[in-house]
């Protein structure tokens, strides 16, 4: 057997001649745009059997990673020119088999093209291969050691989930290892100051994109890949994917690349689904990222791409909830409400909190009183993400809950209904679109209308908006339809305090004319012995 496999071996001198001038590098470059762009690694891996723990993350503008990559042609020249990945490997083990330097440079079959028997072998040999990292700051260096290197990595992402059997320990082992040598680096993000992140728009602004994602790329689509597959015994796969792992899983959730994001978030969230001894540990990790973020930097770039992850974790707690993620939602997701870069992740934040208040309709009240405590002063682009929030937490709160919270609710959608800000006044009117919260308004209408009545009719009399005034006498029109006695009330009830106000800015106006008269007296006639509150009580006092 020894010997068939050393006759296969070509000698150094004909693997140099044949090697030399079949790989062009038009070719090359042509090969490796191929595969540069987004990639979704959403599709073509089917569906967890982990019940609610794998619900959908999706995201509808990225292509599928499981196709494009089309046929890999493999001539064998291709890896005579990669003389830098082979020589870094001085010595490979195979099986307690100790290939010699002077075997590096041959050229590798396809996996498909050898025997099941030899299959293993071959496959833990690229993925020693691969481990060896390409310099892509210069992007004209080793272009053909690149190119070899992608391919074989296209090869690895394509045989994963045609393999045969269940994976051995050795292999994982060598999967974890090559993973770890590409994809664990330090990461350095641009600086961003408060205000930038405070205007930050996720779609417009231009992201930074890391020059090595087409190896880079492939890597996390064979981790995904690997994680997924049937052939990885999570039991033994646990002792390799580990906790130390898993964090530095995480910390590369603060890349620039969007695209690296998207990929971590599917494989932590495969992870997640597959390794169950692992859950509390991911659980704590992330939660721990957040605190660091609400309570120290309020910078990270992957705060959605984790809140993501959460929603769906969430959606799939069992009920009664546990008392730690009643924790989570008061000390971790309501609070981050609060940051100025609350916008760019605001989409995710709604989702998680809405799965609570879906979860225990008891937690509405807990969710209503916490956005109440965060809601922003002065920023009204933020009031209408908060008013659209509400909306979708009010629809799934039920009256008794709604009952403990309606005072302090409505005293602040009186002051959105007339804001001057027409936007604000716009969104908080169309929550009576809503029939739900329609018809809870209607059942507590003897405390409602009295707390916003004001507000309708200051926005009848002055607004300056049109479409404002014209969605408050439809508001207007649906309490007097309701309730006309209590309407009347409350009409009867604005007018007295109008009219006191203007009492009490008439004798406002006459005090302050009286004591400037005074003042002209004391400047014309010198100054008088009485205190001046004295003076100012003899005014008041007539």
């Amino acid at each position: 057997m020894i010997k068939q496999i050393l006759n296969r071996i070509p000698s150094r001198k004909t693997h140099k001649r044949d090697g030399g001038n079949r790989n062009s590098s038009s070719d090359t470059t042509a090969a490796s745009k191929g595969n540069s762009n987004s990639l979704n690694p959403t599709s073509g891996h089917g569906q967890s059997s982990k019940g609610n723990d794998d619900v959908g993350l999706n995201r509808s503008n990225s292509s599928n990673p499981t196709s494009g990559h089309g046929q890999i042609h493999y001539p064998g020249s291709d890896t005579g020119t990669a003389d830098k990945l082979y020589n870094a490997l001085n010595t490979n083990v195979n099986r307690n088999k100790v290939v010699s330097s002077s075997t590096t440079n041959e050229a590798l079959p396809r996996l498909k093209d050898v025997p099941n028997s030899e299959k293993e072998n071959l496959f833990i040999r690229k993925l020693s291969m691969c481990c060896v990292v390409c310099d892509f700051t210069d992007p004209t260096k080793s272009l053909k050691e690149k190119e070899v290197k992608r391919q074989i990595l296209v090869e690895l992402v394509d045989y994963v989930p045609s393999a045969n059997g269940k994976f051995s320990e050795t292999v994982m082992q060598e999967v974890v290892k090559m993973v770890s040598a590409n994809i664990f680096r330090r990461l350095t993000p641009q600086p961003r100051d408060n205000k930038m992140l405070e205007t930050f728009d996720g779609e417009e602004e231009e992201h930074s994109m890391d020059p090595a994602w087409p190896h880079l790329g492939l890597v996390y689509e064979f981790l995904l890949r690997f994680v997924h597959s049937s052939g990885t015994d999570a039991k033994v796969a646990k002792r390799y994917i580990d906790h130390g792992f898993i964090i530095r899983l995480l910390d590369l959730f603060d890349s620039e690349d969007p695209r690296e994001r998207e990929f971590l978030k599917f494989v932590l969230h495969r992870t997640y689904g597959k390794f169950m001894v692992h859950r509390p540990f991911i659980r704590k990790a992330i939660n721990n990222i957040l605190f660091r973020f609400l309570f120290e930097t309020e910078k990270h770039n992957g705060i959605a791409e984790l809140l993501e992850i959460l929603g769906s974790i969430i959606n799939g707690f069992a009920l009664p909830l546990k008392e730690e993620h009643k924790l989570f939602l008061v000390r971790a997701l309501i609070p981050l409400h609060k940051p100025k870069c609350m916008p760019v992740y605001h989409q995710q934040i709604s989702y998680c909190i809405t799965q609570f208040v879906e979860k225990d309709c008891k937690l509405a009240d807990t969710v209503i009183r916490g956005l109440l405590k965060y809601w922003p002063v002065t920023n009204s682009s933020k009031e209408v993400m908060f008013l659209s929030e509400l909306e979708e937490v009010l629809e799934s709160t039920q009256p008794p809950e709604f009952r403990r919270c309606m005072v302090p609710l409505f005293r602040q959608i009186s002051h959105c209904l007339s804001s001057s800000h027409f936007q604000v006044a716009e969104r908080a009117f169309l929550l009576w679109n809503n029939d739900h919260i329609e018809n809870l308004i209607k059942q507590n209408c003897k405390v409602i209308l009295p707390i916003i009545f004001p507000a309708l009719e200051r926005n009848t009399i002055s607004h300056w908006n049109q479409a404002v005034r014209s969605l408050t006498s439809n508001v207007r029109k649906i309490f007097s339809d309701a309730d006309p006695e209590l309407f009347e009330e409350c009409l009867m009830k604005f007018q007295e305090d109008e009219s006191k106000k203007e009492e009490t800015k008439s004798k406002r106006e006459d005090v302050w004319k009286r004591l400037e008269e005074i003042a002209e007296d004391r400047s014309g006639f010198g100054a008088t012995n009485q205190p001046p509150m004295l003076l100012l009580n003899k005014v008041i006092g007539g």
